[in-house]
């Protein structure tokens, strides 16, 4: 906790001497700082006037002046927002003071609203990442400049970045709330949060510190009011407690801490307790052990105070009383012990014969012809058979004890040696019934049939075999039999689809396709329904399988979150049932954030995109109906250079710029926009002609001819193909020989 606390007081030093510093003349009179990652949140709503922007810049820049700026020590990123956020430059653009300056000279304010809750979850979740600049185990310092009142909700998404371990500043001018900068700004308030009159005082709250955080030692200068020991930090002082004792809340007292109070003990009974430190003791009738911890009752059995003759029992401190060892038994005294004859006493349960061999112990014998079973008590006669002692071929008959005749399993009979055995073959003796074929086993038989017939439910006599004309096969076109079984065929031209049955056109129809929804609060819980039917008919409209077209779906608001990835579903009757339970996220519309996750995370092979070496076509749909919160450019930009082909479909408010900036080139192909949702269901058909290639100019999966895989995949084909013809002429030749048969048996 200290080395928390200590790196917790460096940090605020470090933000302050950011915020007050000045250069007097030159770079020695820098303070010097360890590294830090700081970005600067600067409001640039309409409310900042175009000079109170320029004095908010040449904060920024004075502040700069007084940082030890590079790679490995200060890194600084800037961003502005109003109803929108925009990254001017992150902490890893820039690595000298001259590039900042020239930086911050060249921002355009954006002159909107107020949405301080979006600017800080831009902060916290793409600011401070490590794709920005981000380093692991460097302080994560934030000021936030702002001249108004948030028009969003502020304290959620602050908690939320405070607990990320980002050390946020709230700087206020003029028309600032108070309470909003407080809901913002870490504890404690009073270094955190700061409120000037007007824009041109923004340097006064910084200037007044400067002296004292960089050389003053609080603790011997000033009324600290710590109780107990004081220890100074550059430019502020931290109040420690002696040993035994722990700070209070308060930072500056103490209070003894109470070891046998808090349960901090391993005392087995009684704990006393001192300041940090304990005692045990043990209750009435024990003592303390060695480790003196541990409490052990006064056992007078162990101590040797008793009279028992031969056992003594500890019943408890001070208490015993007397037994005796097996095979004896106590006498009336209660101290003395005497001898067990089990035999005499009748006591032992031996079946026939009990040999006494000393106090309570006996063993058990059996009279002649008989032997000991392993419970050591009763008595079994000698079998010859279960010994082995015989030379029967299969089974042996105990006929008493010394006395055997020999048998035959079941299926075979006895020789005349009275010994061996010969098997029964019923099918060689003429002696069943079936019709073509007998099978023998000893003693039994079974019937089977010649190849092209099956066996009838009697077990005995043969049909022919035709399944296609006996059971329901389903096919679409045409049903071909094989010995025992059928496949289906379908008419040239058309490919046989996954479920063995039914023909297609679309089979070659093979995508990974990702759905992103916009479920921001604009678009409304009866529209939203729409947009699931809209998908819905996007999904009808494609050949879904495992190994043809998958389909993932992603919702995005303020954040993003994955439905269903590609892997999920390989049906479009699950696909649909699941997007029907899609719930509406609502809130904001983080398109650019949308885009991000649909890069990293639903085209990657983890959520069931297939290797890029397949060549499968990875395609991406965008629905929105407004303006992206954050910036889409960089990740629509990505997402083509990846490969993805990028549809945008916009309704209502949705920006035709920023569509035609996602869709893929050419973008009218790409490219669709409706100002009503109930007209959406048009889209639908439209898009069906871009995704289905035996209907339009769709790509599908190319493949090396000369791979390994693809010609083993060739030449089962052609192998399947070949079986197929054999099959044919097979039934069509024992379609002749039964017409022949026929014909024959009329003559």
């Amino acid at each position: 906790m200290g080395n928390l606390r200590a790196l917790s007081c460096f940090i605020l030093l470090i933000l302050v001497v950011f915020t007050t510093a000045r250069p007097k003349s030159g770079p020695d009179q820098k303070c010097k700082s360890g590294p830090v990652d700081l970005v600067f949140l600067i409001d640039s709503s309409r409310s900042v006037r175009p000079h109170e922007f320029e004095t908010m810049r040449k904060f920024m820049i004075d502040i700069l002046n007084t940082l030890d700026i590079g790679p490995d020590s200060t890194r600084v990123g800037v961003v502005q927002y109003s109803s929108q956020v925009r990254n001017e430059f992150s902490l890893k653009t820039h690595s000298k003071l001259e590039n900042m300056v020239k930086a911050i000279n060249e921002i355009v304010p954006l002159a909107q609203g107020t949405m301080t809750g979006l600017a800080i979850r831009y902060l916290m979740n793409e600011a401070f990442s490590p794709g920005q600049g981000d380093r692991p185990k460097v302080p994560n310092v934030a000021v936030i400049v702002t001249d108004g009142r948030p028009q969003d909700r502020v304290a959620e998404v602050a908690t939320e970045a405070r607990e990320k371990g980002i050390e946020i500043y709230a700087v206020g001018v003029a028309r600032a709330d108070m309470t909003s900068l407080r809901a913002m700004a870490s504890p404690p308030f009073e270094d955190h949060v700061f409120l000037v009159e007007r824009f041109d005082l923004i340097h006064q709250f910084g200037l007044q510190f400067q002296d004292k955080l960089c050389g003053i030692d609080l603790c011997s200068e000033s009324e600290h009011g710590c109780e107990h020991l004081c220890e100074s930090t550059p430019g502020s002082y931290i109040c420690h407690c002696l040993p035994g004792y722990r700070l209070n809340a308060d930072g500056k007292t103490c209070s003894a801490i109470d070891l046998c109070a808090e349960g901090k003990h391993d005392c087995q009974q009684i704990c006393i307790s001192s300041p940090g430190s304990f005692t045990c003791d043990c209750n009435r009738g024990h003592q303390l052990n060695d480790d003196e911890k541990t409490c052990s009752p006064i056992d007078l059995c162990a101590e040797g105070k008793h009279d028992c003759q031969q056992v003594c029992v500890y019943m408890g401190p001070g208490f015993f009383t007397c037994d005796c060892n097996e095979g004896y038994r106590l006498n009336e005294d209660e101290k003395s012990c005497a001898p067990i004859d089990l035999c005499t006493e009748g006591k032992h349960g031996c079946e026939q014969v009990c040999v006494y061999m000393g106090p309570g112990v006996f063993t058990c014998e059996c009279n002649e012809g008989y032997r000991l079973n392993e419970d050591e008590k009763t008595c079994s006669p000698i079998d010859l058979c279960a010994e082995g002692k015989h030379d029967c071929e299969q089974v042996c008959v105990n006929m008493g004890p010394g006395i055997f005749t020999c048998d035959c399993n079941k299926g075979y009979r006895l020789n005349e040696d009275e010994k061996s055995c010969s098997a029964i073959d019923l099918c060689a003796e003429g002696k069943h019934d079936c019709e073509q074929i007998c099978v023998s086993a000893p003693g039994v038989f079974t019937c089977d049939c010649n190849k092209g017939f099956k066996l009838n439910r009697d077990k005995r006599t043969c049909t022919n075999m035709d399944m296609c004309n006996t059971v329901k096969h389903g096919c679409e076109y045409q049903c071909v039999n094989t010995p025992g079984s059928y496949h289906c065929i379908c008419p040239e031209g058309q490919l046989l689809q996954e479920d063995g049955k039914t023909c297609g056109t679309c089979k070659s129809s093979n995508i990974d396709l990702v759905l992103l929804i916009d479920g921001s609060k604009s678009v409304r819980p009866q529209n939203f329904e729409l947009v699931k039917k809209f998908v819905n008919q996007v999904v009808d409209s494609l050949d879904v399988s495992a190994r043809g077209t998958r389909v993932g779906l992603v919702q995005y608001s303020s954040r993003v979150r994955t439905e269903f990835p590609l892997s999920m579903y390989h049906t479009a009757e699950d696909i649909k049932a699941a997007v029907l339970k899609v719930d509406y996220m609502e809130k904001g519309t983080m398109t650019g954030l949308a885009l991000k996750h649909m890069l990293e995370n639903s085209f990657s092979e983890a959520e069931g995109a297939r290797p890029a070496s397949h060549n499968i076509p990875r395609v991406g749909l965008v629905f929105t109906d407004g303006r992206s919160q954050d910036d889409i450019s960089e990740y629509a930009k990505k997402a083509k250079e990846a490969g993805i082909t990028m549809y945008a479909v916009g309704v209502g408010k949705a920006v035709e710029d920023e569509l035609r900036e996602i869709a893929s080139d050419p973008v009218e192909k790409h490219f669709y926009y409706t100002t009503d949702f109930s007209a959406i269901n048009t889209i639908a058909e439209n898009l069906k002609l871009n995704v289905c290639p035996a209907e339009s100019q769709g790509e599908v999966e190319v493949k090396d001819p000369c791979a390994c895989e693809n010609l083993v995949e060739f030449q089962q084909a052609t192998m399947n193909s070949l079986d197929q013809l054999t099959q044919k002429l097979a039934s069509m030749a024992a379609r002749l020989e039964q017409l022949e048969n026929q014909l024959l048996s009329r003559k």
